[in-house]
């Protein structure tokens, strides 16, 4: 052969290889977005087979069985939502990497719900529908699958096109909606219903509230003072002592009932001693973390970085043991039922219940959490570690001064309700600034309303697609799962 066929047999070689390298980059691209729905269909595949390895002999195997499957459904979707409102900020206030994020949520969410989160859970989900209006075992298992599905079905709907909601608003939903097609309208607890709705109201109202309040007592204290770096050493101590007593409080109500009566007085003297503990550590070593810091903004977010990440991780433990088992509560109710055939009104979580519950939630954190995560902590307004350290600091005192007044309240709205909080907080203090910079002077040098419309510092469509989405959310998954129970009937029936 010579060289010139040789050369051009390398020619005709290379542009083959050229050709089948650009095959394979396009269906590596078309396959990646496979890759996360594919990890979630293993996970899913193994709770079902989980649940076949407990129950394989019992005569309604087949049922645990799929109730096991929209568990781990259910709590994927819990992972991709609601840990989003938890980690958000600090992801948005650049405190953590999205990496980073990801790993302490899954450790401290899992750990909330195993360690935590065994609370006795009612069977009906709160009292919603009344246990006596279902008598039937048949009937009630056929209720609790349609909730456990239509409330993961909504959940994965509303991280779809990017709205965080409350999981428990959903299941909530859900369960009515299929005791009303089981029972009718009488056997649903409609006082119990009217606190869940006040719960809408009242959840962002308290954590915006109190995330403003927050963020107010840092610019006074701190932010304007002439000298920020000594208003720092004597504030953030506070603030972080604060932060630890709320969730010690917190934590004791919730941990400490498996091992002892607590109650609320002895949970906030708790707080109030892990708080000043807090606050005596942490004086010398922001003392010493802020020597030969300029006196700038700058140098104060990094004081609050680490407080924003610790506090991060105590709001995930804190969601993995109060809202995990109220998602799978469903599924416990079905496994209770199955197992001893009455329908009571509490059951126990069983500890392979949790599991999937609390491994369903990594794998949906890791897999599709990131958009959500994205969303509250950079697109809704601007976050910095000072703001974003209110918004958790906000969610902490929200949910204990809630359980003092016995208020029922979302740690979702809560959440998301303090970052629009600190959003309007901004807004309203620049537009008031605005107003004695520009008030005396002459018409044409005002700024025009479009301009200031231009300038919001909360984006109105992000706001009003959350708005609308937690108020379509019981009634969206209760529609749902009315649909999903009277198909399950039709082919019980048929069958």
């Amino acid at each position: 052969m010579t060289q010139k066929q040789i050369d051009k047999t390398w020619k005709t070689l290379d542009k083959d290889l050229n050709r089948i390298s650009q095959v394979e980059l396009a269906a590596s691209h078309a396959a990646r977005p496979m890759v996360a729905p594919g990890i979630a269909l293993a996970f899913i595949v193994m709770a079902g087979i989980a649940a076949a390895v407990f129950f394989g002999n019992s005569p309604n195997s087949f049922v645990v069985i799929a109730a096991a499957v929209f568990g781990a459904y259910m709590a994927i979707n819990i992972g991709a939502n609601d840990v989003a409102n938890n980690m958000g900020p600090a992801v948005g206030a650049r405190a953590l990497t999205m990496g980073g994020a990801i790993v302490i949520a899954a450790i401290c969410e899992s750990a909330g719900a195993l360690l935590a989160g065994g609370d006795v859970v009612t069977t009906i989900s709160k009292n919603i529908v009344d246990a006596s209006a279902i008598s039937d075992d048949r009937i009630f298992i056929w209720t609790m699958l349609a909730a456990l599905l239509s409330s993961a079905l909504w959940v994965n709907l509303a991280t779809w096109i990017g709205a965080p909601v409350s999981t428990t608003h959903a299941v909530v939903g859900g369960v009515m909606g299929a005791g009303i097609s089981a029972a009718g309208l009488g056997a649903v607890d409609w006082t119990t219903m009217g606190g869940i709705a006040a719960s809408w109201v009242i959840s962002p109202l308290m954590g915006g509230g109190i995330a403003a309040a927050c963020l107010a007592l840092i610019k006074w204290k701190v932010i304007y003072r002439e000298d920020k770096i000594a208003a720092a050493r004597v504030w953030v101590p506070i603030l972080v002592g604060l932060m630890a007593g709320a969730f010690a409080a917190y934590l004791a109500l919730k941990g400490l009932n498996h091992v002892i009566e607590i109650s609320i007085s002895t949970a906030l003297l708790i707080g109030v001693a892990l708080g000043f503990a807090t606050w005596a550590i942490s004086r010398p070593l922001i003392r010493r973390q802020s020597e030969g810091m300029e006196n700038r903004n700058k140098s104060l977010k990094t004081l609050f970085g680490l407080p924003l990440v610790l506090s991060a991780g105590m709001l995930s433990f804190a969601h993995g043991a109060n809202d995990v088992a109220n998602a799978v509560g469903p599924l416990a109710a079905i496994v209770h039922t199955v197992q001893y055939g009455d329908v009571t009104s509490e059951v126990e979580l069983p500890g392979w219940v949790m599991m999937i519950g609390a491994a369903g939630i990594s794998f949906g954190l890791f897999l599709f959490g990131p958009k959500l995560i994205r969303m509250v902590g950079n697109q809704i307004t601007k976050l910095n570690p000072m703001r974003a350290y209110c918004v958790a600091l906000s969610a902490a005192l929200t949910v204990i001064v809630a359980s003092w007044l016995g208020l029922p309240v979302s740690s979702t709205h809560i959440a998301v309700g303090g970052v629009f909080g600190v959003g309007f907080f901004r807004e309203w203090y620049m537009e008031r600034h605005l107003r004695k910079v520009v008030g005396d002077a002459p018409v044409e040098k005002k700024i025009a309303s479009v301009e200031r419309r231009r300038r919001k510092l909360v984006r109105r469509s992000h706001f009003l697609t959350v708005i609308a989405a937690w108020i379509i959310t019981v009634p969206a998954a209760a529609l749902l799962s009315a649909l999903i129970f009277m198909i399950l009937r039709f082919i019980t029936t048929q069958g």
